[in-house]
């Protein structure tokens, strides 16, 4: 088992692709702020020969050209093809499914040492801890827009010593991009999806956002301005799995990250996830994964 907290990040991108560098060079960028990937999905295709679930600690946005894949965000299925932008915000879980043989991406990761053009409470507002992750349907307009700015972005930072202020300013534009479209899609869908659904999704973003922290029901029914029964009640309706199944969900698919890719002790976690103690930690692992944490650690 590797000791080494496996984050899908800079240094562990690197390791990946290491022995396939000298064919992917002319299509992929990077330095300790960000990386770049022009049209290639090859990085992709080594990524998911790994272990998944991966976790992010930065910003990333793909645009997809062409072909099509299944990937779990953030505990939930999604079908990507071409004419989608992508968004995964830090603290995103990745199990990627499957990937077309003609997959083609263009993207753009920000490392956690790259100089934001915002602030962290003037970011847009889709990027800024309220989602997660999205994905949009995108015209062919929206998409060669994206592309013309990452397309300025990819020839700026391949040349020597470039200008970091313009690159930032690229950047900007962007999230802006993003953010907009984002924005507008969400205002169709809250004109056109059912109250409950919405009440659905709202609740499922902030699982993912406060699982570690908040495991019962009335945590987030108070949030959400509802009772625990009628959350209760919805959620079961709309997505068939109740409103605890998805929150433990979320909190063991947290937890199998710490104890296969971090040092922690069995107790630490159960500390960091704010159980009692490390015997009712136990006791709620098992039941969901019929193992003990420790069984679980020395089982990869």
């Amino acid at each position: 088992m590797s000791k080494q907290p496996k984050l899908m990040d800079l240094w562990q991108i690197r390791e990946i692709i290491a022995s396939h560098l000298d064919e992917i060079r002319d299509s992929i960028f990077f330095n300790s702020e960000l990386a770049i990937i022009h049209g290639d999905a090859r990085v992709f295709h080594l990524i998911i020969q790994q272990t998944p679930p991966f976790i992010i600690n930065d910003h990333r946005f793909g645009i997809i050209t062409r072909g099509e894949g299944d990937v779990n965000f953030n505990l939930q299925d999604r079908h990507v093809s071409a004419g989608t932008l992508v968004y995964l915000g830090p603290g995103t879980i990745i199990s990627p499914i499957r990937f077309s043989p003609d997959l083609e991406i263009y993207g753009l990761a920000l490392f956690p040492q790259f100089p934001m053009p915002f602030a962290q409470d003037q970011m847009p507002s889709a990027m800024n801890g309220q989602v997660r992750d999205f994905q949009l349907p995108a015209s062919e307009s929206d998409i060669a827009t994206a592309r013309h700015i990452l397309d300025c972005l990819w020839h700026l930072v391949r040349q020597a010593d470039y200008h970091r202020p313009t690159a930032t300013a690229l950047v900007a534009a962007l999230m802006h991009h993003y953010n907009q479209l984002y924005r507008q899609l969400t205002d169709q869908l809250l004109a056109t999806r059912s109250r409950e659904q919405t009440i659905f999704d709202r609740f499922l973003q902030l699982v993912n956002q406060q699982c570690n922290e908040q495991h019962q029901l009335a945590y987030y029914a108070d949030r959400l301005c509802l009772t625990q029964r009628y959350l209760g009640t919805v959620v079961r309706q709309t997505s068939g799995t109740t409103a605890k199944d998805w929150i433990d969900r979320a909190l063991v698919t947290r937890i199998k990250i710490e104890l296969r890719h971090t040092e922690k002790s069995v107790a630490q976690i159960a500390d960091d996830f704010h159980f009692a103690n490390p015997a009712f930690f136990a006791k709620f692992f098992r039941r969901l994964t019929g193992m003990t944490p420790k069984e679980y650690r020395l089982s990869s």
